[in-house]
């Protein structure tokens, strides 16, 4: 078999202008995600994507964004692979992977706590969101990369496929407000979403368990291989994986009516087709479950692959440079979507007591406040552009100084 050519420097633009593209994309989504927590008049009354309570736009507005965690994890680990490739060595990427993922830890209990609640209270420890899940997934792929590179792929594809096999595994929940012994808050960091409390009343809100994540991070770190392959082939490939994996998950989703293995939530029957369809599509994320990942991962891929034939297009252009800079957009998007909510909430005269609340009093809206899908809607847009004018700014920053510390924000 052959050498693969060597790559040019025209064809590492290229394939890294993919996804910076595609992380534009799934960063912009999530912002709609975020802005819909603060601003829509349901927010918190019931679940968006409950087929008995939802609507269909409210359904899709909430699960459009399901794509964006698993995508920015998965090429997380491509990332990763291709630092490899590029030359670094495994004791450098170990150290980066180490010391950025401990940064992101960081950063969740810090900086994005305040953004999301603007609340300092110490009962609150903090939610374990999708930042920790990266950091922590680093830190573990940290260890991981001193493998070769193919025992990687298939200990992360083990990991998202086996991995609900934990779904009634590990020690009893405890009722909520009770203090949770460690071995459980432990547990729960692996496995299990939910509120864990201490004895003197703080709560931590866990909502994304490492152990799928991990997984995927490293399926993204075998996957990445592709990005030395001749286009064409890389292309079809994708589209090919992204095939399957859609493919895999509409047949397990199928027949997890029958009980079989994907979902701890199989899709159950409902009174009209579009509620069934919703049925179908609501599988579950807090661990994300094999049925999600797929759903989220296989057109993620076809993504992929399509964005690698955009050219010069300035909504092309745009999604890259929010997608060079995810962090730092990460990081002013929580403080926007709060802000928006509070101003929309002044401009109309409600109540914002709730703006200023810790978890879980902070998820009781003030009564009355709210505003309809057309008003998220609108704060989205507005947002986004609010928020390219620095991404934009910073981005051109990192590209012209090119310091050390620009490569953890």
């Amino acid at each position: 078999m052959s050498a693969p050519p060597p790559v040019t420097a025209a064809a590492r633009r290229e394939r890294v202008g993919s996804i910076d593209m595609m992380r534009g994309l799934v960063m912009v989504l999530m912002l709609l995600d975020h802005v819909r927590d603060m601003v829509h008049v349901h927010a918190h009354d019931f679940s968006p994507t409950d087929p008995a309570r939802t609507s269909l736009v409210l359904f899709f507005t909430r699960w459009i964004t399901h794509f964006c965690a698993p995508t920015f994890v998965l090429l997380a680990g491509v990332g990763a692979r291709m630092q490899a490739t590029a030359g670094m060595a495994p004791a450098a990427l170990s150290r980066f992977l180490v010391t950025r993922g401990l940064w992101l830890v960081l950063l969740e209990f810090t900086a994005v706590r305040a953004g999301a609640f603007f609340s300092f209270d110490p009962h609150f420890l903090g939610f374990l969101q999708v930042i920790w899940a990266i950091g922590v997934s680093m830190v573990l792929l940290a260890l991981l990369v001193r493998l070769p590179a193919p025992a990687v792929t298939v200990i992360g594809l083990a990991i998202c496929v086996l991995h609900n096999l934990l779904d009634h595994v590990g020690p009893a929940p405890v009722p909520e407000g009770t203090p949770t012994p460690w071995p459980v808050v432990l547990w729960m960091m692996v496995h299990r979403f939910g509120p864990a409390f201490t004895s003197d009343g703080r709560m931590l809100f866990i909502i994304y368990p490492i152990v799928p994540w991990v997984g995927l991070m490293a399926t993204g770190y075998g996957m990445g291989a592709i990005y030395g392959w001749e286009a064409g082939r890389r292309r079809r490939f994708l589209v090919r994986a992204g095939t399957a994996a859609i493919v895999a998950f509409v047949v397990l989703r199928a027949l997890g009516k029958l009980g079989f293995y994907g979902d701890p939530s199989p899709a159950t029957p409902q009174p009209t087709v579009a509620r069934a369809l919703m049925s179908f599509l609501n599988v579950t994320k807090y661990p994300p479950s094999l049925d999600y990942l797929l759903m989220t991962c296989g057109p993620a891929l076809l993504g992929l692959a399509a964005l690698e034939r955009v050219r010069a297009a300035r909504w092309a252009v745009a999604l890259e440079t929010l997608g060079r800079v995810p962090l730092f957009y990460y990081l002013l998007q929580w403080p926007y979507a709060h802000l928006a909510g509070m101003l929309l909430g002044a401009l109309s005269g409600q109540s914002l007591v709730h703006f200023f609340r810790s978890p879980p009093d902070a998820f009781r809206l003030a009564h009355g406040f709210g505003f309809s899908l057309p008003v998220v809607y609108l704060a989205w847009v507005v947002g986004v552009v609010l928020l390219y004018v620095p991404c934009r700014a910073y981005a051109q920053a990192k590209r012209r100084y090119r310091k050390w510390w620009m490569s953890y924000l």
